[in-house]
């Protein structure tokens, strides 16, 4: 009998050395243009597939959870462009986080949680930073 793992995943800026990568879904789970949630470790993180952008495929990873109201719903909102960065407007206040760095355009106090994500054949997988 394998042993639960407990602990939350904690979203990264950036990738380590340390970096352990972990499937989360397949690419066929993934929605074009469109936010999808899956559960790391008890973290819910969505992910957003933009299959046809200026630079080519990208693939993001946020945190899902609001941080002006602190529902769950950041997968659920519309992905738009400000300033010509790509970003998501959140379903209940409408305010807009930036995908690369999950920053808030209107309010520089609210941030989201980001993780590395990848594509490794149909396999969607996040960087989780171990010690």
């Amino acid at each position: 009998m394998g042993h639960s793992n407990t602990a939350i995943a904690e979203p990264r800026q950036a990738i380590h050395l340390h970096t352990e990568w972990r499937t989360l879904c397949n690419r066929h789970d993934l929605i074009a243009n469109s936010g999808v949630v899956a559960l790391l470790d008890g973290a819910q993180i969505a992910l957003f597939h933009l299959p046809h952008t200026a630079d080519g495929e990208q693939l993001y990873a946020i945190d899902n959870r609001d941080p002006k109201s602190g529902a769950n719903v950041i997968g659920r909102g519309l992905i738009g462009q400000m300033s010509g960065e790509l970003v998501v407007a959140s379903p209940l206040y409408k305010q807009h986080f930036r995908l690369h760095d999950g920053s808030c355009v209107e309010y520089p106090e609210q941030q989201l949680g980001i993780w590395p994500v990848r594509l490794n054949g149909d396999a969607v997988e996040v960087g989780v930073v171990r010690g």
